[in-house]
């Protein structure tokens, strides 16, 4: 078998700070990715900022924007909706013209919930969940919505987004709900399961919605998303998966931490093993991981985590290749 072909990629920032650039070149990463500020959706700064990228040798594989990734007027079907949908259409022609091929959104209107951090491995500072503490906190919007409105707020937005995707070869890349549960504020998670993510695209249609395959969120899920290494392997063959988040977390919902990649639940090896073994060639980033201490913090999350996911890889590629 040849090297896997997935491809490590990193978080910068929207300004391309040469240090980060660098930082990833040292770590062995061949792309980037990044979020801009709605002032920076332009096809001007974007071209800019891939070319910077592509200086330093890498690739500007994904570029969002939450204020349009992560609005609440268009998934709640709230004053100023059409508006903000006309904004992320012209967001992603600009992406199209700069020649930045993927972007994301995530159908939550909250944001990422979390519980009071906790601690794990030798103290470091880790996100931590408690689904319990969650279901007394109050409605978010002032009401309780219903899963019908969020599929039906989904499937209006997908129908005005597509075709300009499709026009300007950008694509669309569906984070699930994290944490993955029914509901939370009053308001349903519309990616929750492997259902979920079937029904998002069986409206969309289209080979330009795919998915941003969080392996930390399945794991959040457990069972009830389903699992995971079939998970790879279903998506991977129906050309969904477009981007992988790497994280590992200490126990399913409806309680967890986050940890470092060698220290939870899933062997990750596994996970590397299967997307190396299906052929996926889209990117892997490291997602949240906990905190190292003091001036070790600035980095050191990412250059372990990258270190760790270079060795699992390597291993795959050897093991493999003798099969």
């Amino acid at each position: 078998m040849s090297k896997c072909k997935l491809k490590f990629s990193m978080a910068i920032s929207p300004e391309a700070d040469p240090e980060a650039l660098q930082f990833a070149s040292q770590l062995g990463v061949e792309c980037a990715y990044t979020w801009v500020r709605p002032e920076q959706r332009t096809v001007a700064y974007l071209t800019e900022l891939r070319q910077k990228v592509e200086d330093a040798g890498l690739t500007l594989h994904m570029t969002g924007s939450m204020d349009v990734g992560k609005s609440d007027k268009i998934h709640l079907a709230l004053p100023g909706r059409d508006e903000k949908i006309a904004e992320f259409q012209a967001f992603v022609r600009a992406l199209g013209e700069a020649g930045i091929p993927y972007t994301t959104f995530t159908w939550e209107p909250d944001q990422v919930w979390s519980s009071a951090p906790s601690t794990t491995r030798g103290g470091a500072v880790a996100r931590h969940v408690d689904l319990a503490e969650m279901r007394q906190r109050p409605f978010t919007h002032g009401r309780a919505y219903t899963s019908g409105e969020i599929w039906d707020n989904f499937s209006y937005f997908i129908e005005r987004m597509l075709p300009v995707c499709e026009e300007a070869n950008v694509r669309l890349a569906l984070h699930p709900n994290d944490p993955p549960v029914d509901e939370l504020g009053g308001i349903p998670c519309l990616i929750h399961d492997w259902a979920s993510y079937d029904r998002a695209f069986a409206i969309a249609g289209s080979p330009y919605l795919g998915m941003e395959f969080c392996v930390g969120c399945w794991l959040e899920g457990g069972p009830r998303f389903g699992n995971v290494l079939d998970g790879i392997r279903h998506f991977h063959a129906a050309g969904k998966i477009f981007i992988v988040h790497f994280r590992n977390i200490k126990a399913p919902l409806p309680v967890f931490d986050e940890v470092f990649l060698d220290d939870g639940y899933m062997d990750m090896y596994q996970v590397m093993k299967t997307l190396c073994e299906v052929g996926y060639a889209g990117t892997m980033t490291l997602d949240h991981t906990p905190r190292f201490v003091g001036d070790y913090a600035k980095g050191g999350g990412t250059a372990y985590a990258i270190g760790y996911m270079r060795a699992l890889k390597e291993r795959a590629e050897a093991e493999l290749a003798c099969c």
